[in-house]
């Protein structure tokens, strides 16, 4: 057994800042609460419900993700958020319509007294929604001082020892690196220039690790990859990672593309719609907003196929992504999938997929072991770009040299053995020969 890394104990209490109150991360809160009280399980956790396979097969050492490396408790979690309008956790639960009266009702008092602290907005960025409950700064560097100091008070307000932002906020639109991006000296000239280039995403994120905070970025704005971002967190000794919640319809892409490529089957064409009619919908309804999602969901199957090593299979498909905002439809997102492949002797054949899934449901697990997750590396020394945590993000953060894994199994052993590493468990490869010989 290897010595592995010094991980300070997880004492004190764990501040979870939630960038957005919506859905997400109302869902996410009271699911928590519920949790906590015993009156419902933590599905889709893999901090809470996963195990983690040590040692040989034959030692049948399967201990719990929560019982092998130390975690915050659930009963040490605090929320804090902002959001730009002033609805509560209830209120906001409420009108997202995601949880029923049944799950909301028993934890209502507590979802009550969480409300959110203006937030930073300016519409060009979210060309959709009208903010009501917002700061105001003369540029850019004050609003990154309020949310500076909206952290410290919530520090001192619910005696926090450490804590963790995630963003849970809308998509925000299309932007390319530039040169205010490209060192924290130029990204803090333009924050009080007011660059435009300067999102408010990045203003959170900046706050963040300016603070300590580790942050991860669970929509596909450009936020903290960029090389400003990477070098504060670098300076402050504080982890990062994202981008964009994997939930659904690329969930089963990076399910399904890494077992047709496995099997070297081809493939001629991948068609994608989605139908939802929550607040996100309403936002990627603006075409601005939808770009920087469209981009973050067509890079998955480039990447897991490989058509520079497979020409032959994957060198000519055609992939397609559409988004309709339906408000019917609610957050009960619905995805349509059409997959033309090929096999032996170039035969065609054709997969479909109908996909009725509950975004918020299916983000709000991610949400939860991202803070645990964060707060771990945090005390264990780890700073930068998290890699490890690819599993849980459509286009994931990787050093500027490398491309992103996107076979979900990949990253999901990439995780596992990085706990493994943590805690000087030897890493498994399942090559199993040993047990032949």
């Amino acid at each position: 057994m290897e010595p592995g890394r010094p991980i300070k104990p997880a004492e004190g209490k764990l501040g979870v800042f939630l960038v957005g109150l919506g859905a997400v991360s109302s869902t996410f809160i009271a699911g928590v609460e519920l949790v906590r009280r015993g009156l419902a399980k933590p599905i889709g956790s893999l901090t809470q419900m996963g195990t983690i396979r040590l040692g040989k097969r034959t030692e049948r050492r399967v201990p719990p993700i929560r019982d092998f490396v130390p975690l915050a408790s659930l009963d040490d979690l605090r929320f804090i958020a902002w959001d730009i309008f002033p609805d509560n956790a209830y209120e906001a639960a409420k009108r997202a319509g995601v949880l029923a009266e049944h799950h909301l009702e028993p934890v209502r008092p507590t979802l009550e007294q969480i409300e959110p602290l203006p937030g930073v907005f300016q519409q060009e960025y979210v060309k959709r929604l009208r903010g009501t409950h917002v700061k105001s700064g003369r540029n850019k560097r004050e609003l990154a001082e309020q949310v500076k100091q909206d952290i410290a008070d919530a520090f001192r307000t619910h005696g926090l020892s450490r804590g963790v932002m995630i963003w849970c906020g809308s998509t925000e639109s299309y932007l390319r690196p530039g040169p205010v991006h490209a060192s924290l000296a130029a990204f803090e000239a333009g924050l009080e220039q007011n660059a435009p280039e300067i999102s408010p995403s990045m203003i959170y994120a900046y706050a963040a690790l300016s603070s300590g905070i580790p942050f991860a970025n669970g929509a596909p704005n450009l936020t903290v990859d960029i090389p400003a971002m990477v070098e504060l967190a670098q300076s402050k000794n504080v982890p990062i990672c994202g981008k964009d919640f994997k939930t659904g319809q690329t969930l089963m892409k990076t399910i399904l593309a890494p077992g047709l490529k496995a099997r070297l089957l081809g493939l001629t064409g991948w068609f994608s719609t989605n139908i939802l009619g929550n607040r996100d919908g309403e936002v990627l309804d603006e075409p601005s907003s939808f770009k920087t999602k469209e981009e973050s969901k067509l890079s998955v199957l480039d990447v897991i196929f490989r058509k520079d090593l497979y020409p032959e299979l994957y060198g000519n498909y055609v992939h397609q992504v559409h988004i309709h905002y339906y408000p019917p439809r609610g957050d009960n997102k619905e995805g349509w999938d059409n997959i033309d492949i090929f096999g032996w002797l170039g035969y065609p054949m054709q997969i479909k997929i109908n996909f009725l899934c509950r975004d918020s449901i299916l983000a709000a697990p991610l949400v939860l072991d991202l803070a645990l997750f964060l707060d771990l590396a945090q005390r264990a020394g780890m700073r930068g770009i998290q890699e490890w945590l690819s599993f849980y993000f459509k286009s994931p953060q990787t050093a500027e040299s490398l491309y992103p894994e996107h076979d979900l199994f990949i990253q999901l052993m990439k995780l596992k053995n990085t706990l493994r590493y943590l805690r000087g468990e030897e890493l498994i490869t399942h090559l199993g020969l040993e047990y032949y010989d």
